[in-house]
């Protein structure tokens, strides 16, 4: 709505109220010019107000009305899904932290499919275990594998990884 039509409709009731109250005279004709350029000053201040505020912020409403509209919010990554992320990152970077963060975790993921779908514990029954999970995937996740020689060298490959998560899914 333009600035004119906003201050029309206050303007026009502001002058029909006077010519009323001119026709009925319940105060000196003075007195009511008085109050009608009052009136008509307070209109004139709202509108400077309302111009007063940047153009951004005469779109949007006041505050209070931009307060009481939610605020879209971006669907955040489940912390359990960053977290392994970072894991894997890290267990890529170091052999070290392989070891320590990214194996465990890997083979946990193992022994739970294991048990859930065989009923072979992996700690309890290493053979049955390892014939599941085959060679190459039973080498990184089996539960007495040494120590690597320096924890500094590079960690897992990304396609040693997908190899191992790929014969998971299959299980």
């Amino acid at each position: 709505m333009s600035e004119r039509r906003r201050l029309a409709g206050p303007v026009v009731t502001a002058t029909v109220a006077l010519g009323i109250a001119l026709a009925v005279r319940p105060l000196p004709a003075g007195r009511l010019l008085s109050i009608y350029v009052v009136v008509l000053a307070a209109i004139a201040l709202a509108a400077l107000a309302r111009n007063a505020r940047p153009p951004a912020q005469r779109s949007a409403g006041s505050p209070f009305d931009q307060a009481l509209h939610r605020r879209e919010q971006r669907p955040m990554r489940p912390p359990e899904l960053v977290r392994t992320e970072r894991e894997l990152t890290l267990g890529m970077a170091t052999a070290g932290h392989a070891y320590r963060r990214l194996l465990p975790l890997l083979r946990e993921a193992a022994a739970a499919r294991l048990a859930t779908t065989y009923g072979v514990e992996l700690e309890r029954r290493p053979a049955a275990a390892r014939e599941l999970l085959g060679d190459e995937a039973w080498e990184l996740l089996r539960p007495d594998r040494p120590e690597p020689p320096d924890r500094n060298a590079p960690g897992l490959t990304l396609a040693r990884v997908e190899a191992v998560l790929a014969r998971l899914e299959a299980l």
